[in-house]
């Protein structure tokens, strides 16, 4: 699995049930590896298979929980 990591800004998180609901609806598509939520820097972090899920998918995911995405950073792609 080729990995691409990706750190995605999300204005609307502010508390542990933001990083919680994105943790748990993320993690739980398939091809991704790894994601971390850092609430104080309003911050997505998601490790992925670029080949099995993509970026747009993730960030859909996370606006259907209500967290939309503003801005992305991309490495390793």
């Amino acid at each position: 699995m080729a990995e691409t990591h990706a750190v995605l800004n999300a204005p609307a998180v502010s508390c542990n049930h933001c990083k919680m609901a994105i943790e748990k609806a993320v993690s739980g598509m398939a091809g991704v590896a790894h994601v971390e939520v850092d609430v104080a820097e309003k911050t997505v972090s998601v490790d992925f298979d670029a080949a099995a899920v993509s970026l747009d998918s993730i960030e859909t995911v996370m606006a259907d929980e209500g967290y939309e995405v503003v801005g992305r950073h991309i490495f390793g792609a």
